[in-house]
């Protein structure tokens, strides 16, 4: 039996990379921002203070991907993580908050931090079982969905979104839409869920492959929303550093082929890491967006640890997404690697049942 990694969370990973590792941890784009992203820092102008709802222009840039939209609409923050960190403490402490299952590992930390309660539905196939979340639904503040998800790399079908609406709707639940990865779709269009009620949660990290930059928004159409997040950013943040906003500005005018090129190039890695799992004999979803899978694996603990130590692979444990018996790869890395790091796995299953 492999001696196991006192692992605790993704943290222990986070950043670790070179010495002959290969990690399918980080969900962090190895692809270049595009060139004009770099056209528009002015160090000049942008070591100083900002607005702290963010600059204008690009407050008004972002009005043209939501139809109907002003920049009093948008709250510019410190990446998609310190929007969703906001939202959820301008809110009443002890309230609920509704979260399919597996989840991004930071919602629950989030949530609880803020003194809100996450509630639980768990999804079938990857996807939300809508019959479990009108019985869960009914008492929460607000529900919180990323689709394309992290960890499964599944999407929601319209239908279920817009079901989602209405539901919600009718109830005076919020909806918190983290649309992160709404440019990584590889099976239809991203569907931007509608109403007063809803507040979307976007980023340029994985568009544009500006992880580090830390630029991300919040959109809604309920002014109190802004206004409350406003507030609370005067006292931690202040305003989002103003070099990563003229960088998220400058990358939207590069050409929309930069964006279809970047999916030709996760397609092709999707399908590689998929059937090289399948073929290695583990049981998954097929993703159809963001970059990551969520095979089931027994043994899990045990797995990565070896891994780790032997075999020099990262990963991420299913358990801190809600999903025990299973681990999460990210396919954010080319192909060269992801066949060397397949090739690992499969030498470490030799020691270890993992199926």
């Amino acid at each position: 039996m492999a001696e196991l990694l006192k692992l605790k969370s993704p943290a222990d990973f986070i950043g670790k990379q070179g010495h002959g590792y290969i990690s399918f941890g980080s969900g962090q784009p190895d692809l270049p921002p595009p060139k004009e992203a770099f056209e528009g820092i002015n160090l000049t102008r942008d070591l100083r203070y900002g607005l702290i709802q963010g600059e204008f222009a690009l407050r008004d840039a972002l009005t043209h991907e939501y139809p109907g939209s002003t920049a009093e609409n948008f709250v510019i923050t410190n990446g998609a993580s310190e929007a969703l960190d906001l939202i959820f403490r301008i809110w009443g402490k002890g309230e609920k908050v509704l979260l399919p299952r597996p989840y991004y590992y930071s919602y629950p930390p989030i949530i609880e931090m803020a003194g809100m309660v996450p509630v639980y539905t768990d999804m079938v196939e990857g996807r939300i079982d809508l019959e479990d979340f009108r019985k869960k639904v009914t008492g929460c503040r607000a529900v919180l969905i990323n689709s394309p998800s992290n960890p499964t790399g599944r999407v929601e079908a319209i239908e279920t979104l817009k079901e989602i609406e209405r539901i919600t709707q009718n109830l005076g639940v919020y909806v918190v839409s983290d649309e992160v990865y709404k440019d990584l779709i590889y099976e239809r269009e991203n569907y931007h869920i509608q109403g007063n009620h809803v507040i979307t949660v976007n980023s340029f990290s994985k568009t544009y492959c500006m992880c580090g930059v830390r630029v991300g928004y919040l959109w809604s159409a309920d002014k109190s929303i802004v206004e409350a997040v406003c507030e609370a950013k005067t006292h931690t943040s202040m305003n989002t550093n103003l070099v990563g906003q003229d960088m998220a500005l400058h990358a939207m005018r590069a050409p929309k082929e930069y964006i279809l090129h970047q999916q030709e190039i996760w397609r092709a890695r999707r399908d590689f890491m998929y059937q090289g799992l399948l073929d290695l004999g583990f049981d998954l979803w097929k993703p159809e967006g963001a970059f990551y899978v969520l095979p089931r694996c027994r043994n899990a603990r045990e797995f990565l640890s070896l891994l780790v130590r032997e075999y020099k692979v990262i990963a991420y444990l299913g358990e801190w997404f809600g999903a025990p018996d299973r681990l999460r790869f990210s396919y954010a890395l080319d192909v060269k690697k992801i066949e060397e790091g397949l090739g690992r796995i499969r030498d470490a299953m030799k020691k270890v049942s993992v199926l």
